[in-house]
């Protein structure tokens, strides 16, 4: 199992004003704290804010955004209570770009496609199905994918979500044939290493909720052969 985050040495800060801080989370980190009882990235990133600025007291800090657990890239948080509100908006909007990479083993039907799916969440394994037309129960899944690299026995894809569901990305591309390397839970044939899944949080551009300014994130892929491999 990946090692928790457990001080601001670990902690990649890719983007730090007075209102957000932008990290790049690494495999097996969790966003909020949850039933397994480890610290979470939020903690981690408010004690690091309580050091540097050395503030006495709690430390707001509001979380935006989750990724699942053995996925990397970008979170957002808001250091203040003005911010947070702007930016849960702009995140329920759609205003707010995000795309992903991730590798798959399989080449996908189409070099690009749209996806579109029914997800239906099982709460007792934490796992969505997918389903061509909506049963009971089920919230429309729609993302799109195209390859931008292929490598020698993995595909690189990048996706767009339009909406935002448990699990979407590995849910829909699994549907396809398509499981994301590493991903047991979605029909991939064996685990990553470092229990991580190859589906990494890439970019993220949206207007800064105070200074109106344009924000555009990029974060550093893991460091591992077949990552460093897909260098565009």
């Amino acid at each position: 199992m990946s090692k928790t985050l457990s001080n601001k040495s670990n902690l990649q800060i890719l983007h730090e004003d007075n209102h957000i801080i932008i990290v790049n989370k690494r495999a097996g980190d969790i966003v909020q704290g949850d039933k397994t009882g480890d610290k979470p990235l939020s903690e981690v990133v408010k004690s690091y804010l309580k050091e540097k600025y050395n503030k006495e007291g709690n430390v707001y800090l509001g979380v935006v955004h989750r990724l699942d657990r053995p996925t990397t890239g970008i979170i957002l948080f808001s250091k203040t209570s003005k911010a947070l509100p702007r930016l849960n908006k702009l995140f329920a909007e759609r205003t707010a770009k995000k795309a992903y990479w991730a590798l798959v083993k399989n080449e996908p039907p189409k070099s690009k496609d749209t996806l579109v799916h029914w997800l239906k969440k099982n709460p007792k394994n934490n796992k969505s199905t997918a389903y061509c037309k909506e049963v009971d129960g089920s919230k429309k899944a729609i993302l799109h994918y195209q390859i931008i690299k292929k490598l020698d026995n993995f595909f690189l894809l990048e996706i767009d979500l339009e909406t935002g569901r448990h699990h979407q990305i590995r849910t829909q591309l699994a549907s396809i044939g398509c499981p994301i390397k590493g991903d047991l839970k979605y029909g991939f044939d064996r685990s990553n290493k470092d229990a991580s899944i190859s589906l990494h949080a890439r970019t993220l551009r949206f207007v800064h909720p105070v200074k109106k300014e344009d924000i555009n994130i990029t974060a550093p892929l893991p460091k591992n052969p077949l990552w460093n491999a897909c260098t565009i």
